[in-house]
């Protein structure tokens, strides 16, 4: 390892608009993209912001971590679909409950209500066919000037992160998963 010096002058940024909502694109095949996103919508919770998260894997009845916490915060968390793809009985009802809950996250994203909306795991419905990418992009490139949108799941398309404010992409180095370590609560759920 190399030891380096603590920056002594602050980088230098040039303000050159004006605030407004942003998008934000976590990605990647490491592990954090939708933690780093509810680390975000405790933030602005914690400054007294309107947030609303949507799950589009995760079922209306789930009772992840995330869910209790946030319950108990008074911060809004739904489930829009069935469970993990490979689990579905009825992928057609997988892609219908996916096209559904795209409609409520439209509506809470144009309504203007929220600070910030969470999509998470929402590139999989696009990616799999089930929820028309134009029709994304364009409610996210249209949305009022103040919301801010994050978005969350692996191989985002191409087209979002052109519009998107910040994209991260997460790279997984190693997984316990490898290593044939189950999930964990508390970690993983």
């Amino acid at each position: 390892m190399d030891i380096q010096n603590p920056p002594t002058e602050a980088p230098q940024q040039q303000e050159r608009a004006e605030r407004r909502g942003l998008l934000i694109v976590n990605t990647g095949d490491g592990k954090g993209k939708s933690t780093a996103a509810f680390g975000l919508a405790l933030r602005a919770h914690g400054r007294g912001k309107p947030v609303k998260i949507f799950q589009f894997m995760k079922v209306p009845s789930a009772r992840f971590g995330e869910h209790r916490a946030f319950e108990q915060l008074g911060i809004s968390i739904e489930g829009l679909g069935d469970g993990f793809s490979w689990k579905s009985k009825d992928l057609e009802h997988s892609a219908e409950l996916a096209r559904q809950g795209w409609a409520r996250a439209a509506a809470a994203i144009q309504s203007g209500e929220f600070f910030l909306v969470v999509l998470d795991e929402m590139t999989y419905p696009i990616i799999y066919g089930w929820v028309p990418l134009d029709e994304v992009v364009q409610t996210l490139v249209s949305r009022p000037k103040e919301v801010h949108v994050v978005i969350t799941g692996r191989d985002c398309p191409a087209e979002i992160i052109a519009v998107a404010d910040t994209v991260s992409e997460v790279r997984k180095i190693k997984h316990a998963y490898e290593a044939g370590i189950p999930a964990q609560r508390g970690i993983e759920d």
